[in-house]
């Protein structure tokens, strides 16, 4: 049943009365059933298409997430913002593609907000709507304006894009500083060990996994061989803080933890909670509890692990009583990736798991398995499970959003965002017609065809062209049999690229 006026007017009510409620420390069911949705948007990291059960795997089981999906929508056509980390993020949270902002590629982890507090993003949208909002685990779009000074406050952040609560991790765990900051602190920091991070000069003094191999608990395969922590080295260069590092196979625990906190403060009044995972991103170090859980080795388990945290949030919404009247969105950053520097085994232990299920190529790739990931959406009050294959993308959250609590969208916000609540309810088969998919190049989806330009110069790539319906593995490139499609697809693109937006300033 669609949003109205009414129950619009019913939502101001229920809320009203619901303060009343709230003092004696709960809030009615009715008075919940009458409100929208809870909104939760769980976003993991580096996980593919193929590597939940839900979708096939049989190498590694992932029950919570399989609950999950047989108690809602799994599409089987969602992506990304991108096929790497930094923009999938920027494109979900502020619906723009993320190729339209420069500096918004991997961000090192001294970076700053690359997010414009002027502008709507999902976390304002919601909060602007009434909801408390909260962010919780790996954040990864920059802190701050000019050089960071981790020992002060940290801002611009989470709080000033429209969050009202934040725990973060400020990129990621192969980066430094490997520390927590909680709304605009480093967490634990004792002021008398000041942390300074560099990604500049090394920092003299320092053991780095380059120099010294030998003090590693991980070994390494490329890169992040700069500053070592607790056994690990990173990218980039971290001196002092030693009292607010994180311990890596804690970070899930700790993430988990903080979300279930936040459900728990917030139960009887609307929230949104955006709870980003560091699993399944390197390095992975699963708790001792997972390890072993699968023959894959630590990238299987960090799955599994994974699959423990959204359990606990399930059980959590259903100890509460609020798993009916809860939107929840489980999807991944972009598509999976197997040696990303560190040597985890996850190569040699793959076996017959295919991490991206049917599509070619993972993460940082064009091809489909870039950016299509993982989408399950649950709201028992009003979606019914199934299967969708609807075409679908996390930068649609901002407009569907906005839709479903008739919010107008400003004509500059959201520039790529469009309005699929039919498709993301099950209401409607279809849902985008065209999406821009953005790895290492740029591509084009129209319907179940695919369009990758020319790469690499005059000894690189052609253009690609794929009928997705008949080869899903992107195998037999058309383009040389159907140029006229190829080329229209090419005018498209550069169209869209060069357009500023996408979506209409009209409805």
């Amino acid at each position: 049943m669609p949003v109205t006026t009414t129950s619009r007017r019913s939502f101001l009510q229920v809320l009203s009365a619901g303060t009343a409620l709230a003092a004696g420390g709960w809030v009615g069911r009715a008075a919940r059933a009458a409100r929208r949705p809870n909104v939760v948007v769980i976003l993991t990291d580096d996980l593919g298409y193929g590597d939940l059960s839900c979708y096939g795997a049989t190498a590694v089981q992932t029950p919570h997430l399989d609950r999950l999906a047989a108690g809602g929508l799994q599409f089987t056509d969602g992506h990304s913002g991108a096929a790497t980390c930094t923009p999938s993020r920027y494109a979900m949270l502020s619906g723009e593609y993320a190729f339209r902002k420069p500096g918004t590629g991997v961000l090192p982890g001294d970076a700053n907000l690359i997010l414009d507090p002027q502008r709507l993003s999902l976390a304002s949208l919601l909060r602007g709507a009434g909801y408390r909002t909260g962010c919780v685990g790996k954040w990864h779009l920059g802190l701050g304006r000019g050089p960071l000074d981790w020992n002060a406050e940290l801002r611009p952040g989470p709080l000033e894009v429209g969050f009202e609560e934040c725990f973060i991790l400020p990129a990621t765990g192969d980066r430094v500083p490997t520390v927590y900051v909680r709304d605009r602190r480093v967490v634990g920091l004792d002021p008398a060990d000041p942390l300074t991070v560099s990604y500049k000069e090394p920092l003299t003094g320092l053991p780095t996994g380059r120099e010294h191999p030998e003090l590693l608990t991980l070994g390494l395969t490329h890169g992040h061989d700069q500053s070592i922590v607790h056994g690990i080295s990173r990218i980039g260069y971290q001196r002092g803080g030693r009292a607010a590092w994180w311990r890596d196979e804690s970070i899930a625990d700790v993430f988990r933890d903080e979300a279930l906190a936040f459900v728990e403060r917030h139960r009887a009044e609307p929230f949104f909670l955006y709870l980003a995972t560091h699993d399944i991103h390197v390095p992975r170090v699963p708790h001792p509890r997972f390890v072993g859980a699968t023959a894959l080795g630590p990238r299987g388990d960090a799955i599994v692990q994974l699959d423990a945290t959204v359990g606990a949030l399930l059980d959590a919404l259903d100890r509460h009583g609020l798993t009916d009247d809860t939107l929840l969105i489980f999807s991944s950053d972009n598509g999976p990736v197997l040696d990303d520097g560190y040597a985890d085994q996850a190569v040699a232990r793959l076996g017959q798991h295919r991490p991206a299920g049917p599509w070619q190529g993972g993460k940082y790739s064009p091809y489909e398995g870039g950016t299509r990931v993982p989408f399950l959406v649950r709201w028992p009050q009003r979606i019914r499970p199934g299967r969708s294959d609807a075409l679908v993308s996390q930068i649609d959250l901002l407009a569907s959003l906005a839709a479903l609590l008739e919010v107008p969208l400003p004509a500059a916000a959201a520039p790529d965002s469009f309005n699929v609540l039919p498709a993301l309810l099950g209401e409607s088969p279809t849902g985008r017609t065209q999406l821009v998919e953005q790895a290492s190049s740029l591509a084009l989806r129209e319907g179940t065809w695919k369009f990758i330009p020319p790469r690499g110069g005059a000894n690189g790539r052609p253009a690609e062209l794929f009928d997705l319906a008949a080869d899903p593995g992107e195998e037999h490139n058309l383009a040389p049999a159907d140029p006229a499609r190829a080329t229209a697809m090419q005018a498209t693109l550069r169209q869209l690229r060069e357009a500023g937006r996408s979506r209409p300033t009209t409805p």
